[in-house]
């Protein structure tokens, strides 16, 4: 997948219409083309109504580890470094990628896209999927089946969804590995980790030819 796009916008329900107001000013009018094929509200979705469950009763979930590169400056010479999004549990004190219910009306990208918008406030484009992992709910004796893509971020906003309930940190690599609470998760951000080193040298020996 060389990335998947997503256009938001607002729908007019009046009692969302000025919470959300703020976000959409920042959105370039250029995002939102003539014809809107599907609309994704930045109100998070609750209720499991629409959860989808594969033919062995897992809940299936989505997520994404998102990144950017920052430039760093020393000894005459400028690199780039990645920095990964942890958000805070809405219970306990750890951190995560943003993940949660895919759901029967949606896409897996779409839900990884919104569930990232919802929970983070970051969306951007989406790239490879990570792989897939089973683990047990702790609050439920559910077993998940998590996907995970990563998400190059483009657009961070001051307000969204879950912004009362979690905290957003931009950490490094190592950080990450660290204070992600999630065993799968981690798994993931070392999948990432690891195709993005494979896309750095490939670069590398594109620039030396």
């Amino acid at each position: 997948m060389t990335g998947f796009s997503v256009s938001l916008i607002v729908s007019n329900l009046s009692n969302v219409a000025s919470y959300l107001s703020p976000i959409f000013e920042t959105i370039p009018s250029k995002v939102v083309p003539a014809q809107i094929e599907k609309v994704v509200s930045l109100v998070s979705r609750t209720g499991r109504d629409l959860q989808r469950y594969d033919n062995a009763g897992y809940r299936q979930v989505v997520g994404c580890v998102p990144y950017r590169y920052k430039k760093r400056q020393g000894n005459g010479t400028e690199s780039k470094e990645i920095e990964l999004l942890l958000i805070s549990a809405q219970k306990g004190k750890g951190m995560l990628f943003p993940k949660g219910g895919w759901e029967i009306d949606e896409s897996m990208e779409e839900a990884a896209l919104r569930e990232t918008i919802e929970e983070a406030g970051v969306t951007g484009e989406l790239e490879e999927r990570l792989g897939k992992w089973q683990y047990k709910s702790k609050r439920q004796s559910v077993i998940h089946e998590g996907y995970m893509f990563a998400l190059r971020v483009d657009q961070e906003y001051e307000r969204w969804p879950e912004a009362e309930t979690r905290q957003r940190r931009w950490v490094g690599l190592d950080e990450a590995r660290e204070v992600c609470q999630n065993w799968w998760m981690r798994e993931a951000l070392e999948v990432f980790v690891n195709l993005k080193c494979k896309a750095e040298e490939v670069e590398i020996e594109a620039n030396d030819v």
